[in-house]
């Protein structure tokens, strides 16, 4: 049996043997650079650690807070403007009715009735699949906006006459937003889980959220990852008027 050197497979082996020693060395060379360029750009610190996104995490708490209590001044000034509108100001008794009827419809005045809650919640932070379905991806944990803005839109398919989400009361122009997992509403930021109460007729809003093809394809993640839904009727409750400013914000071209 002749030696390697002199078999067909011996120079390849030789040349290959030769390239993964160079290969290695590239990449060890590759990795100290790195790792001087990390400890140059870190300078003592945790690059994980970044305190730009803190910054960020605060900014956003301040500013919620901040809001909340711009909407308490607003709601005291109104409540002094309403005050001052009792008085005899010359309107008629049809204008004043049409006024109140006006304020019912913008949401800015309190309403009480029977009412359906609806509560949506992320999944449990173990959650796994249940026998069935796929493994989960990290969205198929959490609420979206599509979710909240879902049962939203049923609650006024199914004739609710005021909306409140978490403790705010929906208007007109009124956006539920979401970015990453947090809800933000007029100013405030809310984290999961997310309440929405309706109030109208119990047995319509609850047949709206049962239509919905939105909702029934959210209940598909409710039973394969266990997603939080929940579905109370209530008794009598009070639903506060809206209470920040109402004037309309809006983009005006560069000069």
């Amino acid at each position: 049996m002749s030696n390697s050197a002199d078999s067909p497979e011996g120079p390849a082996r030789h040349t290959s043997v030769w390239a993964a020693r160079a290969l290695t060395a590239a990449v060890f060379a590759l990795a100290g650079l790195i790792f001087v360029t990390s400890a140059n750009a870190a300078k003592g610190t945790d690059l994980r650690s970044d305190s730009s996104l803190l910054k960020l995490s605060d900014l956003i708490r301040e500013r919620s807070e901040k809001n909340a209590e711009l909407n308490e001044s607003t709601a005291a000034v109104r409540s002094d403007i309403e005050a001052l509108a009792q008085r005899d100001d010359g309107s008629t008794k049809a204008e004043d009715a049409k006024l109140e009827a006006l304020e019912k419809a913008a949401g800015t005045t309190e309403i009480t009735g029977h009412s359906v809650s609806v509560t949506l919640d992320d999944a449990p932070p173990d959650a796994t699949a249940n026998p069935g379905y796929p493994e989960p991806q990290p969205n198929d944990l959490v609420i979206h906006q599509q979710d909240l803005q879902a049962v939203v839109n049923a609650l006024w398919q199914g004739g609710a006459r005021g909306i409140q989400v978490m403790d705010q009361r929906l208007i007109s122009t009124s956006a539920v937003r979401c970015v990453g997992n947090t809800l933000i509403l007029q100013g405030r930021v809310y984290s999961p889980p997310y309440k929405v109460t309706a109030i109208g007729d119990p047995g319509r809003l609850k047949r709206a959220l049962n239509d919905s093809t939105a909702i029934q394809n959210y209940q598909l993640y409710v039973k394969a990852y266990g997603l939080g839904w929940k579905v109370d009727e209530n008794e009598a409750v009070t639903l506060p008027g809206y209470s920040g400013t109402v004037d309309l914000h809006y983009a005006k071209p560069a000069e």
